[in-house]
């Protein structure tokens, strides 16, 4: 599997495979797992992300004048990680 990946994206992606290759003890364990559980790993990420975009943004405030004023910022701080997550993948080019 590794060097099938290799063959194909190896030149444009030559970090990526090494660090597979240094790691791949590690990695392999995870391609066993059922579809559905990768599919609740991947959600766990998805997830995390969204709670450290929201600490990010309440990190550097001391207090809120309201538990509304946080409720606020959080609904704003959602939407623009919702619009993030609806872009289109860029390509490596940036395309």
């Amino acid at each position: 599997m590794l060097s099938e990946f290799e063959e194909r994206w190896g030149k444009e992606y030559l970090p990526i495979c090494q660090s597979w290759r240094r790691n791949w003890s590690r990695l392999t364990p995870f391609f066993f797992y059922p579809p559905e559980i990768r599919k609740v790993i991947y959600t766990t990420n998805a997830i995390e992300s969204v709670n450290m975009s929201l600490r990010k943004i309440t990190k550097n405030r001391g207090s809120f004048p309201s538990d509304e004023s946080l409720i606020k910022l959080f609904y704003l701080a959602q939407r623009n990680i919702s619009e993030r997550w609806n872009r289109p993948i860029k390509d490596s080019k940036g395309r």
